[in-house]
């Protein structure tokens, strides 16, 4: 799994698309589907129609960095097809990867900043 830096944003595009296309396309897709920049460093996800297969992609700072997975057996678990998209996570990411439930994983609040007195 890739090292994501601190404050990454993972964005799900719930409708599924057609995964054929590659780093352009799916760049394309970002700023189509999702509305954001595809060279913000932070990581977008895009789903097959069967829910089998995935692609992500994600601008590290000097590439585009494109990664798949399809499943031999089952589907990933994803969200309700609607309109729009979703954001994860990391550690909710990390769980869909490995085709686990993402969406019972719910993460503690933030703890309080300490202050000096």
């Amino acid at each position: 799994m890739i090292g994501l830096a601190p404050g990454t944003k993972v964005f799900l595009a719930c409708q599924p698309i057609d995964l054929r296309a590659g780093f352009d396309g799916l760049a394309a897709k970002v700023q189509q589907i999702i509305g954001a920049d595809p060279f913000s460093g932070h990581v977008f996800i895009f789903r097959s129609k069967r829910g089998h297969y995935l692609k992500g992609l994600y601008w590290d700072g000097s590439g585009l960095c494109l990664f798949a997975k399809r499943l031999e057996r089952h589907k990933f678990v994803w969200p309700p097809i609607v309109d729009g998209t979703l954001t994860l996570t990391p550690a909710q990411l990390a769980l869909l990867v490995e085709a686990m439930d993402w969406r019972r994983t719910i993460a503690p609040p933030a703890p309080p900043r300490p202050m000096l007195v």
